[in-house]
């Protein structure tokens, strides 16, 4: 079968669902919409105001502006579409949705799954000792009551009996990213609960294309190597009966699809070797990737065991606010300049209650600068606090030293402080979930838990194994030798760097430890790095836990949630055997 991908993210592009309907011949349409920031910045635009109860109705009003003008063509091609689009309020797209297609006369059947929220009983849950946090283990106890949203990570098998009820558009919440593609596939072949190496299979797929672009050179650290102009295509997964699959692209699109950009997907937002998803624990340290074609990319190998007894479940509470705004710092004595309003703008937050704060003086002016843009450096300064009032007074602070500061003095406030939202992971046992399918008005399907299990064993860290390349040691950006994709986890950063040749390989897997990754990244001592092997791809994984404080979304450093940190790993200059560059 053919699934392909349309968006991304809430806000990816919105005409691809167009080209995906009347593009290439495929038989399911799959779209993500629900990042976990994505969650987050819904959370907080409601949480001023009408809070939870305006939360409860939320859906993504872009999937059906996407769809509607596409319900003809959709009933020609008899194609599947199955989203998370759904949101807070699943029921609520349906409906909508239903109304749509009524009035334009079509014979189409839309379903919609509930389960996945579990607000209405958290204190309840709580109260037994579920919902702890995923990161560190500490029991929701004093910040439960502040949640206004609390939705379990579905899987699949709601999806399946969804489409096996008949279903042409299935409207999710919260699943899994790889739900929206295992469900399908797991439909489309009659897989079973416990097929657990094609279910696995199906996992990776899902994993590969949930992200749209990025699997064929969005986010690519190597995007000068493949051509990359212009607008990107989204990807396609055909995934075989026993799991396994290729990764492709539609022919006409931007972008191309090589080992190294899926491997980019691959090790992206893990946090090791074994991937746990609500119906099957995915093996990635067996995936094998093989260049088939041009633009064609083997998928196989990938094996599976029974999932954990426990989904994440993603809960966001309102924590204070936060603001960001930029100075600027232009021509000669740029770092004298930097150093005296850093100096003023501390003054003012002595006498503040913040519960963090960032000055982040941002490159360097060029050399005898042909514009003005070029002999300046930006200023981040962003903070955040309980009280509005406090982070007002920084605002305050900062525009009172525009006739008494920096020669030059001038500056970009990005609105005022904003309401800050953070992200809780808690863990919930599956069997407390009731997950329901509503096809069309009929009464709902209620979909068989998978047998629980015993806990998945924790992953083993790794350490180096083998010597290291020996010869004349020259300094070498580490980007010549290897590539990385960098994202978040909750409060922990992801980070996957793998070799560019095999002897970059041995060098790495010898040479990159935890230690010495903290050095090139200047991690302080709050945060704690583990490291996991992948030889399959040349690959190493590495979990920084507590690198964003509380949470991703709460964060209010640069790089909020660490999308260029992989990048800023390959800036980094090390002594290394000048072999590696052969």
């Amino acid at each position: 079968m053919r699934i392909a991908n349309f968006s991304g993210a809430l806000g990816d592009y919105f005409g691809a669902f167009a080209d995906a309907v009347h593009g290439e011949p495929v038989d399911v349409l799959i779209g993500d919409y629900l990042a976990e920031m994505t969650m987050a910045k819904v959370a907080g635009g409601f949480a001023p105001t009408s809070g939870r109860e305006g939360l409860r109705q939320f859906y993504v009003g872009i999937f059906l502006r996407q769809i509607v003008p596409e319900l003809e063509t959709l009933a020609q091609k008899k194609l599947k579409i199955v989203v998370n689009a759904g949101a807070y309020n699943p029921a609520g797209l349906a409906a909508k949705l239903r109304q749509d297609i009524a009035d334009q006369g079509l014979a189409l059947t839309v379903a919609h799954i509930d389960g996945d929220d579990i607000f209405e009983n958290v204190a309840a849950l709580v109260a037994e000792d579920e919902l702890t946090n995923l990161d560190t283990g500490m029991p929701a106890t004093d910040v439960h009551d502040r949640f206004i949203g609390a939705n379990a990570y579905l899987g699949a098998w709601g999806i399946v009996a969804a489409l096996e009820a008949g279903a042409d558009i299935v409207i999710c919440g919260r699943v899994t990213d790889a739900s929206l593609v295992v469900g399908p596939a797991a439909w489309w072949h009659g897989w079973k609960p416990s097929d657990w190496d094609r279910l696995a299979g199906a996992v990776v797929a899902g994993h590969i294309i949930e992200c749209g672009p990025q699997a064929q050179g969005g986010n690519f650290a190597g995007f000068g190597e493949i051509g990359a102009e212009g607008r990107l295509g989204f990807p396609i997964a055909e995934i075989a009966a026993d799991g396994s699959s290729v990764i492709t692209k539609r022919a006409a699109e931007g972008g191309t699809v090589t080992v190294d950009t899926v491997t980019a997907q691959l090790v992206y937002e893990i946090q090791g070797p074994h991937y746990l998803n609500p119906d099957v624990v995915a093996h990635l340290d067996k995936t094998i990737l093989t260049q088939l074609a041009p633009d064609r990319v083997g998928v196989s190998g990938t094996t599976g065991s029974p999932p954990p007894p426990t989904t994440k479940v993603g809960c966001f509470y309102p924590n204070g606010f936060a603001t960001t705004f930029f100075a600027y710092a232009t021509g000669l004595d740029v770092d004298a300049k930097i150093d005296w309003l850093r100096r003023q703008m501390q003054s003012i937050v002595d006498e503040l209650k913040l519960d963090d704060y960032h000055f982040d003086a941002l490159g360097r002016p060029a050399s005898d600068p042909a514009t003005q843009a070029e002999a300046t450096v930006a200023i981040r300064i962003s903070a955040s606090g309980q009280e509005r009032g406090d982070l007002n007074k920084l605002l305050q602070g900062f525009s009172s030293f525009g006739l008494g500061g920096i020669p030059g003095f001038h500056g970009d406030a990005v609105g005022g402080p904003v309401p800050r939202v953070d992200y809780w992971p808690g863990l919930l046992s599956q069997d407390r979930l009731t997950q329901r399918v509503f096809v069309g008005g009929s009464a709902p399907i209620i979909v068989a838990l998978v047998p629980l299990t015993e806990p998945v064993a924790p992953m083993e860290r790794s350490q180096p194994s083998r010597p290291a390349p020996a010869g004349e040691l020259l300094p070498i950006e580490l980007g010549d030798v290897i590539y990385a994709r960098s994202g978040d986890k909750g409060a922990n950063a992801n980070l996957g760097v793998w070799a560019r040749s095999d002897i970059a390989w041995t060098w790495i897997e010898a040479n990159l430890t935890e230690a010495r990754l903290g050095e090139l990244l200047g991690l302080h001592g709050g945060v704690s790095v583990e490291r996991y092997d992948l030889p399959n791809i040349k690959g190493l994984i590495f979990v920084l836990r507590d690198y964003f404080g509380v949470s991703g979304s709460g964060n209010v450093g640069l790089d909020q949630i660490g999308k260029a940190l992989g990048e800023f790993l390959r800036a980094r200059t090390v002594l290394a055997p000048a072999a590696l560059l052969a």
